[in-house]
């Protein structure tokens, strides 16, 4: 365990100074990002240590540090790479235990399991990991009432329905069946990995039961729990005004701090400074009405549909003009989902 940790945070090290040292663009950031993992998981199983373990270290480690090493540009692509990849690779692995089922049950077959006892093998294993997530839930809830005698702690009274709650969202997917997966064919003696198929089976069995049981049933639990209110956090609308408020007052700070002289002399710094001193003072920015939202996106439509069809009529537009205000026009439709 510790080994395979271990080489995911040294991969990731590596990788994450390779990112700074090397001439590297958007694009070539995105393949780095999804080549990284790779070689995170096989030079962990080189030194027959946990490559699943490697990968989230690893990962965990350049997820926390990206703002240190990758451009805004390579964020921002990154993201839509990974959204699209991740989706792909969910359903590849579904898909992928899907068509290797007729597979592993012939091999149960053959390793004298009988297909009844495996199921039933799985929803015992299910029912243990449920009763296992409840114990720690409640674990957690006991060493709270402890530690709250000793130590400040987030939440002194945490009440017993957040951790049945918590208890009852264990639901078990990607990562239970990859760690399956990377279970060898063979041992090192060349013999087969004893009941590596019941294994698979028995996985695919809770990974069912979990989603299917405990994925359709939580909504449900969410609504008739009736979980208490935070305190201890602002409410969104105010987190967000605050953060508006006080991101404009640090750079109309840093601006007029650092470069006074400028500000005389650049139409554009002055403006920025306007807008941050209007944020800070009159909290001019509000959030958008549905309403608006909705008439926003149709002149950004408009938009879109006038330079199409500029560009096909103008013959002498430079295309790659026409695609940056385009692409702007993307950004401005993005941005609206954080309005």
């Amino acid at each position: 365990v510790g080994g395979g940790v271990g080489i995911g945070l040294l991969v990731g090290w590596v990788f994450m100074k390779a990112h700074k040292l090397l001439p590297t663009d958007a694009n070539m950031d995105i393949i780095l990002t999804i080549v990284t993992p790779y070689v995170m998981y096989i030079a962990a199983e080189e030194v027959h240590s946990s490559g699943v373990l490697a990968v989230v270290s690893g990962g965990l480690l350049l997820s926390n540090k990206q703002h240190h090493f990758l451009s805004s540009s390579s964020r921002l692509r990154g993201v839509t790479v990974w959204s699209s990849l991740v989706f792909v690779l969910n359903g590849l692995v579904f898909l992928l235990i899907g068509l290797d089922l007729p597979e592993i049950l012939e091999g149960l077959r053959q390793e004298g399991s009988s297909l009844s006892s495996a199921i039933g093998y799985g929803l015992l294993i299910t029912g243990v990991l449920i009763v296992a997530r409840f114990l720690s839930a409640y674990g957690a809830l006991i060493a709270t009432y402890i530690a709250r005698n000793f130590i400040t702690v987030a939440e002194p009274n945490p009440g017993l329905k957040a951790p049945f709650l918590l208890g009852w969202t264990g639901m078990r997917g990607v990562v239970s069946l990859a760690a399956a997966l990377s279970i060898p064919v063979h041992l090192d003696n060349g013999a087969l990995f004893p009941q590596r198929n019941l294994i698979l089976f028995i996985t695919f069995v809770v990974i069912l039961t979990t989603l299917l049981l405990q994925g359709l049933t939580l909504p449900y639990l969410i609504k008739k729990i009736d979980l208490p209110g935070n305190d201890d956090y602002l409410p969104e609308y105010e987190s967000d005004e605050l953060i508006r408020e006080e991101l404009a007052k640090h750079s109309l700070h840093h601006l007029t701090t650092n470069y006074a002289d400028e500000l005389d002399h650049h139409l554009v710094l002055k403006q920025m400074a306007m807008k941050w001193q209007a944020k800070r003072d009159e909290s001019m920015e509000v959030d958008m009405s549905a309403k608006s939202k909705e008439i926003y996106l149709d002149l950004l439509k408009q938009q879109r549909q006038w330079l199409l069809k500029k560009n096909q009529e103008d013959k002498h537009m430079d295309e790659d003009i026409n695609r940056k205000h385009l692409h702007k026009i993307d950004i401005e439709e993005e941005k609206l989902r954080y309005l």
